[in-house]
């Protein structure tokens, strides 16, 4: 390559490659080829269909949900080599990712059936133009690389759709593993269990902030008898997220500290002068109760009521 050519595929942002049709492919060889591909779609779905079924892939899919899809991707595979443009493909990929990832599809099975329908095709060009090896020749230079770049695609599309799932569930999973939980009037409760790290600790900072102001707290419980351990950064955003929750209106309880925790805390110097600790969280929702003005009338079930 000079120094005056371009080369197709250093797009920054590689969204735009090389034309599906080799360059020397001329256009009756090419109306020819997709001519082919389309009066043999019947026999030449049904053998794709067949190596699909006979290598176990889509599984969880009915017979009758194959086929449709398939035929979908057959007529979008042709399109693509007819026009060189795989947009349409590609958003036929993503749609087709979003209904088969939540059944359990992997990623293997969706490359695998590309693949095969690029061998089934190929195979058929083969016996179709075996009299005319030349011909053969130039059909195949030009499918070839197209139906790479097309398997590619449908692979790549595939593999954002569920990477994009991936972080749906994940963040699904952290809003509910840190519940903000409404207790009554101006009182929320944030338990949290498992291990806390930096990310998470911002998250909960995150929807406790969003509750305070969604509620109009004047109280927050942040108990954490279920966390193992806390690094210092972890504790100086727990720190950080009483102070937020205070700038928003609220007055924020830690309770639930463990002998470990309270140590490591000391050990690491954490300033905790502007936290209000309680030792369990039965004695934080009365420290709560406390701040809010509640007390216990004593006559009949006991009853919580604000103080005058």
């Amino acid at each position: 390559m000079n120094d005056h050519e371009e080369d197709p595929m250093s797009e920054e942002d590689g969204s735009v490659g090389p034309p599906l049709q080799a360059p020397e492919i001329d256009a009756a060889l090419l109306a020819e080829l997709v001519a082919y591909l389309r009066e043999h779609r019947p026999e030449l779905r049904e053998a794709w269909v067949e190596r699909i079924n006979e290598a176990q892939l889509l599984r969880v899919m009915s017979s009758e949900e194959v086929f449709t899809e398939m035929t979908a991707v057959y007529d979008n595979y042709v399109d693509a080599l007819e026009t060189g443009s795989i947009e349409t493909l590609r958003a036929y990929a993503r749609s087709l990712s979003e209904r088969i990832i939540h059944r359990g599809v992997e990623t293997h099975e969706v490359l695998g059936i590309v693949l095969l329908l690029r061998d089934v095709l190929a195979r058929a060009l083969f016996i179709h133009h075996q009299g005319d090896p030349d011909l053969l020749y130039r059909v195949l230079d030009a499918y070839e690389p197209a139906a790479n770049r097309i398997a590619v695609t449908v692979g790549v599309s595939f593999v954002d759709e569920r990477e994009r799932v991936i972080r749906e569930q994940q963040a699904a999973i952290r809003e509910l593993s840190t519940p903000v939980l409404q207790v009554r009037g101006r009182l929320l409760i944030l338990p949290i269990i498992g291990v806390l790290d930096s990310q998470r600790a911002r998250q909960l900072t995150e929807q406790l902030l969003g509750a305070i102001q969604a509620n109009r707290a004047k109280v927050v419980v942040i108990d954490i008898t279920g966390v193992a351990s806390v690094d210092v950064t972890v504790a100086n955003h727990l720190v950080q997220t009483v102070e937020a929750s205070r700038l928003m209106g609220a007055s924020a309880i830690l309770t639930g500290l463990s002998s470990g925790i309270a140590q490591t805390l000391v050990d690491l110097g954490v300033d905790l002068g502007s936290m209000r600790t309680v030792g369990d969280l039965q004695g934080g929702l009365e420290e709560a109760e406390r701040l809010l003005g509640y007390r216990v009338i004593q006559e009949g079930d006991p009853v919580l009521a604000p103080q005058d």
